[in-house]
């Protein structure tokens, strides 16, 4: 299998939902690297530079498995009463 390289910017809070960008997919990991240089001077970016983040991966893989549920409650970061997702199997 081939591996790819998947480039996210993942900012968390305490008090919202986190920002999770997706940024690209790139066949090479210098290729991430580079684009995470030229979006560090970016407006948000710049004031968080260490939010990038480069996964690598194989295509093909199947990830998540387990299917999931809603439910209304609530949820993490506090955002009460309103529906949201979790995982199946808990």
């Amino acid at each position: 299998m081939d591996t790819v390289f998947d480039l996210w910017f993942i900012r968390e809070y305490d008090y919202r939902e986190d920002t999770e960008l997706h940024i690209g997919i790139y066949a090479l990991e210098d290729d991430a690297l580079a684009v995470v240089d030229a979006l560090r001077g970016e407006p948000g970016f710049s004031d968080y530079p260490d939010g990038f983040t480069i996964i690598s991966t194989q295509l093909g893989m199947t990830g998540w498995q387990d299917g999931f549920v809603t439910t209304i409650g609530p949820p993490p970061k506090d955002a009460a009463g309103k529906a949201f997702d979790l995982p199946a199997f808990l």
